[in-house]
């Protein structure tokens, strides 16, 4: 299985979410995100992070509440938001960043 650091810098764009199961707004996000993936398809990765599970990688990121959500392109950051996003939104951003 492929690393964290392995996903992000082999595909071209990486959306990270930072989430805990216990977490309401976390939970209300995850259709969300799965419509968004399956909008963009291959163009766009979308990795789920557990906080509780993978507290290292949270820590290395510096994530203090969830869900916070980083993209990367081409495995450099280039975008950061905690807190619920609504789906234009992030349509809007990821056509802006591809």
């Amino acid at each position: 299985m492929a690393t964290f650091d392995q996903i992000i810098q082999s595909n071209s764009l990486v959306l990270v979410d930072f989430f805990a199961t216990w977490c309401g707004p976390c939970q209300t996000m995850a259709p969300i995100l799965q419509d968004v993936k399956e909008f963009y398809q291959e163009d766009l990765s979308i990795v789920k992070i557990d906080v509780d599970k993978n507290p290292k990688i949270a820590s290395i990121y510096k994530v203090s509440g969830v869900p916070t959500f980083v993209l990367f392109k081409n495995g450099e950051q280039v975008w950061r938001q905690s807190g619920m996003i609504p789906k234009m939104e992030l349509h809007k951003l990821i056509d802006q960043v591809k």
